[in-house]
């Protein structure tokens, strides 16, 4: 049986291990391998989180939208509750200042594309020219191999270019992709508060997975270990007979991004991806940061689940569904 651990073979480096949040160096700092071919707050203004070796803070990324989906931005901490399996938490950090982003845009270019690439990479290329400078992003193409075409870069002329350099061919490794995005975000690290960013997938798929090694039961356990929101984009097939095995797709496209804070998108037509890609990027320019010091003290490991809520009529919140406490060494 092949395991997660063969897709990082090419590293020489081992698998890694249960996530640890610390506050030691980052509130959000992140590190790992990839193998790349070639109780309500105060009031106040945002403030920047403190490093306070040894605590371990649970981060937030969270969308406030009315009932017709359009954004709310205008919230202040108080207006927030965090609860913890039932438990209300006392928020240590706020912020609504739109931090920059660490963004992994990932390209569908299996075979099935092929008809449809050139209108699928000018969408995305709109997206990448909607990144600030502050921000950084890098593309991955996947089909029968996954390959990270550009590095994270804060260019996004070289992102663009990188996504019109793909080709269409072979088959569809979805999860090894979004393994190896999840993955890959971990090496930006932040040396400071001020470098501190949301991480988030941006994946684009026309279809089910035929050729990873991973499985998704792995890739889901994984993203749900992260800081990572995942966008999912499933571009429904244009042929009836295709859509059973789209099914597949559907489910694990939407459970990821559920899991995760994100959201899933299934465009019927291939036209319609730029607008998709605007919807997304209008939702991470509205997000806000919350963080937390949980009052479980237990190092378990154990999947605890989180609820926010705003004192708000009618106003819905979209945040990760929880997070894997710290385990005892």
């Amino acid at each position: 049986m092949t395991r997660p651990d063969d897709v990082w073979r090419c590293t020489g480096r081992h698998r890694p291990g249960a996530r640890r949040v610390r506050q030691a160096a980052a509130w959000l700092a992140l590190g790992a391998a990839v193998c790349v071919p070639g109780g309500h707050a105060a009031a106040q203004a945002p403030q920047r989180p403190a490093f306070r070796a040894g605590v371990e803070v649970v981060s937030l990324a969270v969308t406030v939208t009315d009932r017709e989906g359009r954004y709310v931005t205008d919230l202040e901490a108080r207006d927030f509750q965090v609860f913890e399996d039932g438990a209300s938490q006392e928020m240590s950090y706020f912020d609504k200042s739109n931090l920059p982003i660490a963004l992994s845009l990932l390209m569908d270019t299996s075979a099935s594309m092929e008809e449809r690439m050139r209108t699928a990479q000018e969408a995305a290329a709109g997206f990448a020219r909607r990144l600030r400078p502050q921000d950084l992003g890098q593309v991955i193409d996947f089909d029968t191999r996954v390959e990270v075409t550009q590095a994270f870069t804060g260019d996004a002329a070289a992102l663009e270019g990188a996504i019109r350099k793909t080709t269409a061919g072979g088959s569809t490794s979805l999860y090894n992709a979004v393994y190896i995005a999840l993955k890959e975000l971990k090496k930006v690290q932040a040396a400071s508060t001020e470098e501190i960013r949301r991480q988030a997938i941006v994946v684009f798929s026309d279809g089910e997975d035929t050729s990873s090694l991973v499985t998704f039961d792995a890739v889901l356990d994984l993203a749900k270990r992260s800081e990572t929101a995942i966008y999912s984009i499933g571009l429904r097939p244009r042929d009836e007979g295709q859509s059973k095995g789209f099914k597949e797709a559907e489910f694990v496209l939407r459970e990821l991004a559920q899991q995760t804070g994100g959201r899933a998108f299934f465009p019927d037509r291939v036209e319609d991806l730029a607008g998709v890609y605007a919807q997304i990027a209008d939702e991470l320019s509205s997000q806000y940061m919350l963080g937390y010091i949980s009052k479980n003290v237990r190092r378990d490991g154990a999947w605890r689940r989180v609820v926010v809520r705003v004192a708000r009529p009618d106003a819905i919140t979209r945040t990760k569904q929880g997070y894997f406490a710290p385990a005892a060494r």
